[in-house]
């Protein structure tokens, strides 16, 4: 049985994040053997194919996302969409059911992987295929986050759910625990038939044949267990699923040239992901702060929410103030090479799962500065139970950071002389150990392909 030959359809969801998640996982099960089709919208393939290790195995299938009353234009990803509108990007997901269908009936797979499409195990069962919820978050945030299908107050969900495990770091804050309501209620009365997004959730988790999760028994194991029991799944876990090495483009080379200038572990890579978009306040709290920090500095970041350019929403004297050793940047910067950059000693992050894997396989120390959704979770994580970074603090009730908050949390993680910092660096290089230790994911996957054949 443990020779036999898998094929897979993936069917993300329509963020980059989500995308790039499935596809490291593709190429770990295409290194086994086994055949991926993977299906993704029309015009993400330029920027999926260079994380194709196995383009023989990993066959691409694109579909183009209907358009929905309301959605921009041509939109086809999340970072195409405001936050509170991405219940129509859902809408529009839900509309491809027949061309999934019809796939599914053409490749005949064993598997698909899907995550917020949540009505694939129903089409599936009537082809025999078996569903998993691959899902993109933690297991710890699925465990905090998923309520029920009404919104809890506030009050309610700044603390835990009543099982979860005791000797948590996790809570979440006032303004956290605003936005996180807000989001459960995002789809609900829309008119349109679709389901709010706390309903699709649930059902994702709720109908398919397994839970599988980008993680490790050794760091969210009794995140796991409360998974497991809340939705009477099976939970399946693919290990640390780690990207494979890069190759340098043209543009990282210069990048790279630029980072060769300054000391090993000096320079810190402050990087938000592809959707977060700031006010134009903290916008230049962030830069500044990092200004102040007196180290050299790369921010990758979209313009803030009020701004059109980076360049109109820099704090007046800034771009002349840090010529030559600060760089802030607007378009697509590889962070997966830049953080195995030795020049790169901080990485300021918004604690998306993926750059979160990334950094913890490099030196780089961690600080952490949350936007919405699972990342506070991930924060809490990766600051409290692991104790591997720091968060910078913010205002209770908004949520707002300031420049000096955000330097004090740089310096307390580089500065040598800080002894939590130095407890933080212990803990960082301990975890990184062990994500990096010799047979540890490949024991994971060849478990997760056991124990995905047992289903079959």
């Amino acid at each position: 049985m443990e020779d036999k030959k898998l094929t897979f359809i993936m069917y993300p969801w329509y963020a980059m994040g989500h995308l790039t998640s499935f596809l490291h996982l593709s190429n770990k099960l295409a290194h086994r053997g086994h055949k991926v089709f993977f299906v993704h919208p029309t015009n993400t393939l330029s920027k999926l194919e260079k994380f194709n290790r196995y383009p023989e195995l990993i066959n691409f299938k694109s579909v183009t996302v209907p358009h929905v009353d309301g959605l921009p234009l041509g939109a086809e990803t999340t970072s195409d969409v405001p936050i509170f509108n991405q219940n129509l990007l859902c809408q529009a997901l839900d509309l491809t059911l027949p061309k999934i269908e019809s796939l599914i009936q053409e490749i005949k797979p064993h598997f698909i992987f899907y995550d917020f499409a949540y009505w694939v195990p129903s089409v599936a069962r009537k082809y025999g295929v078996k569903s998993v919820h691959y899902c993109s978050i933690t297991p710890s945030s699925v465990g905090y986050l998923m309520r029920g299908e009404n919104p809890t107050s506030e009050a309610e969900m700044m603390q835990p759910p009543p099982g979860f495990p005791v000797d948590s770091s996790i809570m979440l804050h006032k303004h956290e625990a605003r936005l996180i309501i807000a989001l459960h209620s995002m789809g609900k009365n829309s008119g349109s038939g679709s389901v709010s997004f706390t309903q699709r959730m649930l059902l994702a988790f709720q109908d398919g044949d397994a839970i599988a999760f980008k993680t490790t028994r050794e760091i969210e194991g009794r995140y796991c267990e409360f998974v497991e029991h809340k939705f009477k799944k099976p939970v399946v876990l693919a290990g640390p699923v780690l990207p494979e090495p890069m190759e340098t483009s043209n543009t990282e080379e210069n990048w790279s040239k630029w980072l060769e200038k300054f000391q090993e572990k000096t320079v810190i890579l402050c990087a938000f992901g592809s959707e977060c978009k700031l006010k134009r306040d903290q916008f230049q709290e962030l830069v500044l702060g990092l200004e102040l920090t007196g180290y050299p500095f790369f921010a990758a970041l979209k313009p803030p929410i009020e701004a059109d350019t980076i360049e109109e929403a820099l704090p007046e004297g800034f771009k002349e103030r840090t010529q030559g050793k600060g760089i802030v940047h607007s378009g697509w910067a590889e962070q997966q090479l830049m953080l195995s950059h030795p020049s790169v000693g901080c990485f300021v992050t918004h604690c998306g799962g993926n750059s979160l894997s990334e950094a913890l396989i490099n030196e780089c120390q961690l600080v952490l500065v949350p936007n919405f959704g699972d990342q506070f979770i991930n924060s809490r994580l990766f600051g409290g139970d692991l104790k591997a970074g720091v968060e910078v603090e913010r205002n209770e009730e908004n949520g707002s950071f300031t420049k000096d908050g955000v330097c004090k949390a740089i310096k307390m993680v580089m500065n040598d002389e800080s002894e939590e910092g130095r407890k933080i660096r212990a803990n960082r290089a301990k975890w990184k150990e062990f994500l990096l230790s010799k047979g540890l994911e490949d024991s994971y996957i060849d478990g997760l392909v056991q124990k995905l054949q047992c289903l079959l």
